[in-house]
């Protein structure tokens, strides 16, 4: 399949941030777009994959492994797997996850406050 359409992406609404899911049925790479008002408020990880943000538009900081990484539009941030990740700000984001998602190495690591940010 050449194309994937808005129509037929999943949608979700988790841990403040609203995905569109794109490819899911692709093993190499899934593309989701995010967009999100305040924050990502949940620091996970991924034993396996990349997660490659492009910020189309807006500000944020993302907060990876404790450390402080700004990030405005046209910035790409390339995070590599067993890196804790979570992030506040308002942004639009194209996001690539490569090997593509998969929910067994997916790893919760704490609820994230507001206050945080």
């Amino acid at each position: 399949m050449y194309k994937f359409t808005f129509e037929k992406a999943q949608k979700l609404h988790k841990f403040g941030v609203d995905l569109v899911v794109y490819g899911e049925n692709v093993p190499e790479a899934n593309v989701v777009h995010v967009s999100v008002k305040k924050g990502h408020l949940e620091e996970f990880y991924d034993t396996k994959s990349y997660f490659i943000y492009y910020i189309v538009d807006g500000k944020g900081t993302f907060v990876l492994n404790d450390e402080n990484v700004e990030a405005k539009a046209t910035n790409l941030i390339v995070i590599p797997p067993k890196t804790r990740i979570h992030y506040f700000g308002t942004m639009e984001m194209v996001l690539t996850v490569s090997p593509a998602y998969d929910e067994k190495n997916y790893r919760h690591v704490r609820m994230v406050g507001e206050k945080e940010s």
